[in-house]
């Protein structure tokens, strides 16, 4: 998503109806009410500090192992570089290993990783982004470049840079509630656009996210969660994601009003998005997390989505540092 995400931007607006009554009839959570003090916003929001220039290094780390395909040496050599820079900011890490299934149903190996700060606390915030990258440039003009990996700069390093930026900061400064930051594996290897295939199934995408809401334990804590895709393009704007709308309205309502306040609303602006299939899809549907998508969407992807093009030249300090400092203080203002 980014990751995949988005064929359901050309789906028919009867089946977008039809797929979100479904998922809210068939979600574990669907009923659930989020603590009253989910949607309040303090009077004072805390000031924060967030670096863009080491978010960006944070994604040209990624991007220099090579394109992050599961079950490639690159994509271990990211795991090694993620889980020590989580420890290096003072998180307690876990890994949780699974065996999920590609698109064409074969064996895949996932690795999950979890960066914990104050693991103690009960009331906790999820934050999430996947660090895989697409295994084809599928949507790549240049039909002769389609069956290489992409670099995956925007499409999944940049959510994560920003977020170790952000593990950063909160060994620095320790927030009052507890904070899980998760990076997802396998998240995108949905099945190809430029491949033929009868078996479409809209499952092969996100398989980290769908093995980790499976796993114990999942609802115990989480007020809300915060997914981050495709976040550091310069001329990103993030729409309101449909999903994210019908499934965590306070959460979106908590997010877009602290960018506003901010000076952010130029950037996430009230616009509707599309229905978008991407990793806090599952979680929605999986557990009781209600979970937003911040996502570069206008009348469809990006330019570079799922393209040779997307590589760090593509990115701006500027997009990563106006996203983190949303999503940072959205965290210091949860008491």
């Amino acid at each position: 998503m980014p990751s995949m995400v988005g064929r359901i931007g050309t789906t028919t607006i009867a089946a977008i109806a039809v797929a979100a009554i479904a998922l809210t009839s068939c979600a574990k959570g669907g009923g659930k009410q989020l603590p009253q003090n989910t949607i309040e916003i303090p009077e004072n929001l805390p000031t924060v500090s967030f670096c863009a220039d080491s978010a960006y290094e944070y994604v040209a780390a990624q991007t220099a192992f090579g394109p992050r395909v599961p079950e490639s040496e690159a994509h271990s050599q990211c795991v090694e570089y993620l889980t020590g820079k989580l420890r290096q900011f003072g998180a307690v890490v876990e890994i949780q290993e699974a065996e999920g299934t590609n698109y064409e149903g074969k064996p895949l190996r996932v690795r999950n990783i979890t960066g914990s700060y104050r693991p103690d606390r009960v009331k906790r915030v999820l934050l999430c982004a996947h660090y895989d990258s697409r295994p084809w440039a599928d949507h790549d003009p240049d039909k002769s470049k389609r069956d290489r990996p992409i670099s995956g700069a925007n499409d999944g390093a940049s959510g994560v840079g920003v977020l170790l930026e952000i593990a950063r900061q909160l060994q620095a400064k320790a927030p009052t509630i507890g904070v899980d930051i998760v990076f997802f594996d396998a998240e995108d290897g949905g099945t190809p656009d430029h491949k033929e295939t009868d078996n479409y199934r809209q499952d092969t995408w996100c398989v980290g996210s769908q093995l980790w809401s499976k796993g114990p334990g999942r609802d115990a804590a989480h007020r809300f969660g915060i997914l981050l895709d495709m976040v550091g393009a310069a001329d990103a704007t993030f729409p309101i994601e449909l999903f994210s709308k019908s499934k965590a309205p306070e959460v979106v309502e908590k997010v877009w009003g602290i960018a506003e306040r901010t000076g952010k609303g130029g950037l996430f602006t009230r616009d509707n998005g599309s229905y978008i299939t991407d990793d806090h899809l599952y979680i929605n549907k999986l557990t009781n997390i209600p979970t937003i998508d911040i996502i570069h969407y206008e009348d469809g992807f990006c330019k570079t989505w799922h393209t040779q093009d997307d590589v760090l030249d593509n990115i701006s300090r500027a997009t990563l540092g106006a996203v983190g400092e949303v999503v940072l203080t959205v965290v210091y203002a949860e008491r």
